[in-house]
């Protein structure tokens, strides 16, 4: 086998076996049986909702256990062409082989990320809330930046996205947003994307044109509807209402009919003045509010505690996820996997998908990487 096709049979492999080690594929394929058989049996739809999610489970696993099976018998068929032609020395055969397993490769790598995208909440819309850390106007504008780059990012996805809520920088950018983006999958991808980002670059501020670090964390929780129990104490929380505010147009209002909710036992706070009625709002909020604590218990589930602390903590140097670096030279790059690009203006223009799905695969590998910040 020529060395180009192995690179593919090894790109090809090593996808699929991501795949299997997330689905766990030996229960995988046992509680696929399990499954066939419970749709098998007549009484399922006296349960709808039960019903609902043992399809939706089945569904999945046999998509999932399909691609892997599917991919690997046409490897094992298009490296045994490109072989043949190489015992004869049939170039025009050896090509189409080769091709083939560099399409089944590319196919390999994207069905990967789809199979990856198989938790409780992965398939639902995302809130995203981006703040601006210490440090001003500088930080402020960085915010807003971010803010534009999810939009764009979501927009490519052709997801539709709308502005929750927003608080203007005294000078420029934004203190904070939250930014609803619906379309499948949406939390499953943005999820990776929760922690503090760093910008390196010449402020376009300063007068004296010197280098500025700036700092934004970004966070990220799915929407959830109500076959996802979750008990709130109205005792609990206190609620404020406001005047909306924004960047003109549709998000400013003459009334008080923004409305924030503190969830007081954890701290935890929401606001929504995407509507010009307060009880909408109010609404709206408490959904925000049941999403964030859903997210908070699926990450205890996950004992991704020390995670979820990183993402909390301090918005400035030390716990950056990844750093966007603009001079005196072009990278971004991810400070989790190790991931690169020299190019910051696609990242910043929403090309955000290769840093995605390297940390959809490390959550699975588990592979700690060293990796030292860009500066």
């Amino acid at each position: 086998m020529r060395a180009e096709g192995q690179a593919h049979i090894v790109r090809i492999e090593k996808a699929l076996a991501l795949v299997r080690k997330f689905l766990d594929w030996d229960r995988a394929l046992r509680r696929f049986d399990e499954l066939n058989a419970r749709v098998e049996d007549p009484t399922l739809w006296d349960k709808p909702k039960e019903a609902e999610a043992v399809m939706k489970e089945r569904r999945r696993l046999e998509a999932s256990i399909g691609t892997v099976n599917q991919i690997s018998a046409e490897m094992a068929d298009a490296a045994e062409f490109v072989e043949l032609g190489e015992m004869e020395g049939d170039e025009e055969t050896i090509a189409e082989g080769l091709a083939t397993l560099k399409a089944l490769a590319d196919r390999a790598d994207a069905d990967k990320i789809q199979a990856l995208l198989g938790g409780e909440a992965d398939a639902n819309d995302t809130y995203l809330e981006v703040h601006a850390g210490a440090g001003g106007t500088e930080s402020q504008d960085w915010a807003e930046i971010l803010q534009r780059m999810y939009t764009r990012w979501a927009e490519r996805r052709g997801y539709k996205v709308e502005l929750v809520d927003y608080h203007a920088g005294e000078a420029a950018g934004i203190k904070s947003c939250t930014l609803l983006i619906k379309g499948e999958n949406a939390y499953g991808y943005a999820k990776t994307e929760s922690g503090v980002h760093r910008l390196v670059r010449i402020s376009p501020y300063d007068s004296a044109a010197r280098r500025h670090t700036s700092f934004s964390s970004v966070w990220v929780y799915p929407v959830i509807d109500d076959t996802f129990e979750i008990d709130i104490n109205p005792s609990d929380l206190k609620i404020d209402t406001y005047r909306a505010s924004g960047a003109g147009g549709q998000h400013v209002n003459t009334t008080d009919s923004a409305v924030r909710i503190t969830h007081q036992p954890s701290g935890i706070i929401v606001a929504s003045q995407i509507d010009r009625s307060q009880h909408k709002n109010r609404e709206i909020a408490m959904g925000m509010l049941k999403a964030r604590m859903f997210e908070a218990e699926m990450r205890r589930r996950e004992e991704a505690a020390s995670a979820e602390h990183a993402s909390k903590s301090e918005i400035g140097w030390g716990h950056q996820i990844r750093s966007y670096v603009l001079q005196p030279y072009q990278q971004v790059k991810d400070l989790r996997t190790g991931y690169v690009s020299t190019s910051p203006d696609d990242v910043l223009d929403g090309d955000l998908d290769p840093f995605m799905a390297a940390a959809l695969s490390q959550r699975v590998t588990g592979e700690k990487v060293e990796v030292e910040d860009a500066d």
